[in-house]
């Protein structure tokens, strides 16, 4: 396993984060404006995203301001890139959560939102939790898709900017269908979350975080997002019921914010989904939250304007800041779980992508 030496680097993020520019701005109940409400028909660029480079620019800056964080390279991607893992365990005996980005490679704000995410861990606002709760964050599982450096044409894909991302990784496989195979027949990006991450720390919790399209409604109301708790039949029903508390703590986060709406996701039950594969073969609680709108895509319904990534970003940031925290006072194991019961699952409006 090759981890990343600790060293003096340069405490200047000229050039690193594009995020700045992303999540500076309007973050509070007052951007409802370009919330879920939002049609978000205006030009959709992907210069403005992190690149790859810049993510691990960025990463090793972090590991080197905050004596808890440990970076991990995981593995490689198809085309040589190395995966990176933030780790922040500081006993190992405290219960341990996964954030788990950007398995297809066009679902970017997710990203975003985990890289803010890793830089709050360091402030004193928050560094108190990692005394109860480990934290394990992959910001870019499919990084050959989120450069758009694959082994197929990009060019139908609509979004402007100095690349394309797409969903599928270099070999035009869908990483979060490979979860049932055995993991030596899994692609690369696949194999090393499975070997080197689930099989090697013992996780009791995992959130996925993908975007679905942009035009689903719950109640009449474009939302913000949806969730899901394991459905394979397969899962042991105590793992569904951890789920579905780690649900709730999203859910009753973000529905109280003002401009988060979420909805129940109509997600298949095949263990070849993460949410449902790795809740089975590890016995690990897993959320899916599919946030609002992708960064590229080959369908127009499917994208979203980056007048909506404030808000999106801050949703990204809010659901993984919430959950540490009620899983590191104990709260999470009192949440309660009704409102699944009555959650309506979301309607897809005509033209939606609304696969996970």
């Amino acid at each position: 396993m090759k981890k990343v030496n600790k060293t003096m680097l340069a405490l200047s993020l000229t050039g690193v984060m594009t995020i700045g520019a992303l999540a500076t701005g309007n973050l509070h109940t007052s951007a409802v404006g370009n919330g879920p409400n939002y049609n978000g028909n205006e030009s959709i660029q992907t210069s403005i995203l992190t690149t790859y480079d810049e993510l691990v620019d960025y990463l090793q800056k972090q590991e080197a301001k905050q004596q808890v964080m440990e970076l991990e390279v995981i593995g490689e991607t198809v085309k040589g890139r190395d995966i990176y893992m933030a780790k922040f365990i500081k006993d190992e005996s405290n219960p341990t959560i996964l954030f788990l980005t950007q398995q297809h490679g066009n679902e970017q704000l997710t990203t975003e939102g985990a890289m803010q995410f890793i830089k709050h861990l360091g402030t004193g606002k928050t560094r108190s939790v990692l005394d109860h709760v480990n934290i394990l964050v992959i910001p870019m599982l499919n990084a050959d898709g989120a450069m758009g450096d694959v082994n197929f044409p990009t060019d139908h894909y609509i979004a402007d900017g100095d690349r394309h991302l797409t969903r599928a990784n270099a070999n035009n496989i869908d990483l979060n269908r490979e979860h049932a195979k055995a993991v030596s027949a899994m692609e690369p990006e696949a194999r090393a979350l499975h070997e080197n991450v689930l099989e090697k720390y013992t996780i009791d919790y995992l959130i996925d975080l993908h975007h679905q399209g942009a035009r689903s409604e719950r109640d009449g109301e474009l939302v913000s997002g949806s969730i899901l708790y394991p459905t394979s039949p397969n899962v042991d029903s105590a793992v569904i019921e951890k789920s579905k508390q780690l649900g709730a703590v999203v859910f009753h986060e973000i529905e109280s914010k003002g401009w988060g709406h979420l909805g129940k996701y109509s997600g298949g039950n095949a263990d070849n989904i993460g949410r449902n594969g790795i809740a089975t073969r590890y016995n690990i609680a897993t959320l899916l939250f599919e946030m609002r709108g992708m960064s590229d895509h080959t369908n127009p319904s499917a994208v979203l304007g980056q007048k909506s990534n404030g808000y999106l970003i801050k949703q990204t940031v809010n659901t993984l800041d919430s959950t540490v925290k009620a899983i590191a006072n104990g709260s999470i194991q009192q949440v309660d779980t009704s409102f699944w019961e009555t959650l309506p699952y979301q309607n897809t409006r005509q033209g939606e992508e609304s696969d996970e």
